[in-house]
């Protein structure tokens, strides 16, 4: 046997198995390295990364976030923040859609369809703080008979019905449910107690034909007796003004023509619900019922529906901002 480099055949076998095996591993290590410096690895797949379709903007439903929002195949803005109040807003905060939990609205509808079969009862005196008033009236009604006192009680049941989808809780003064009244001091008391965040009396106007349109009456500044407004002055104001604009956008009526100049918008200190109030208020009256083409609209159930979104909206208005 020789003393040289020549090995047998198995054992070179076995080496060169060897020697492929460890360039093998080699290549494999440095093709790991590269790709791992490539920023393409690093865990499972998707992991620390955003799920598909639920982008680091996106809301917890997956649609747009604050980052702008998009306009869905259907037609629904998607653009919501992650409290779904609008980008940036605070919860109950926004639009004229905006939430209204944990508000309460106190809707006052004027007169009522019984006042007229008590007529010694409503015409008692009342204290309104600066006079002394009757404690209701039986309020107008439209050439054809249809009341005011039914035409409040119709539009406040609907606005009812939108508020509280809203969230909001909504107190009535009355609900036709009473023989009469309640007297204007109390319909004041009742939202006060209830302590409202806004309030409001439903009316229409009885005034001659040709006078058109609806107006909104602010209290005036009234510190007599057991009146003092001072403090609801300025947000009943705000209220009355985001109340005549929605109104009008809602049902294509105009300011009336006869009062407020054109503003849609009136002060007054006489009248006891006002007067009385410690919270935001204010009247709507919604038309005339003694013109024939006011009284065609306030006679509308459609109209009396646009009626009631536009009250729902401009409260909201005034709750949300």
């Amino acid at each position: 046997m020789s003393n040289g480099s020549t090995l047998p055949p198995h054992r070179r076998l076995r080496g060169t198995l060897l020697v492929i095996a460890a360039v093998v591993v080699v290549v494999g290590l440095g093709g790991w390295l590269v790709w791992r410096s490539s920023g393409d690895g690093g865990g499972p797949p998707g992991a620390g990364q955003p799920a598909p379709g639920r982008s680091a903007e996106n809301g917890p439903d997956g649609t747009g976030g604050s980052g702008g929002g998009s306009h869905d195949p259907a037609g629904k803005d998607s653009g919501r923040g992650s409290n779904g109040h609008g980008s940036g807003g605070d919860p109950g905060k926004g639009g004229p859609h905006g939430s209204l939990k944990g508000k309460v609205v106190v809707i006052d509808p004027g007169h009522n369809p019984h006042n007229s079969d008590h007529g010694q009862e409503i015409a008692r005196q009342v204290d309104i703080g600066n006079d002394r008033k009757e404690c209701d009236t039986t309020g107008t009604s439209t050439n054809d008979g249809y009341a005011e006192a039914s035409f409040t009680l119709d539009v406040a049941r609907r606005a009812r019905t939108l508020l509280q989808d809203a969230g909001a809780e909504v107190v009535f003064t009355q609900n036709g449910d009473r023989p009469y009244g309640p007297c204007v001091d109390e319909r004041a008391a009742i939202g006060n107690k209830a302590h409202a965040d806004a309030a409001l009396s439903l009316h229409a106007d009885g005034s001659g034909a040709g006078n058109r349109g609806f107006h909104v009456i602010l209290p005036a500044r009234v510190t007599d007796g057991p009146a003092d407004t001072a403090a609801i002055v300025a947000p009943s104001k705000q209220l009355g003004k985001r109340l005549a604009g929605r109104f009008r956008a809602a049902t294509g009526s105009a300011p009336s023509n006869y009062i407020g100049q054109g503003t849609g918008l009136d002060v007054r200190s006489d009248l006891g619900g006002l007067n009385l109030s410690t919270v935001p208020k204010v009247f709507i009256e919604c038309g005339n019922m003694r013109d024939p083409k006011d009284a065609a609209q306030l006679t509308d159930p459609r109209w009396r529906q646009k009626a009631a979104r536009g009250i729902t909206e401009g409260i909201t208005d005034f709750l949300t901002h």
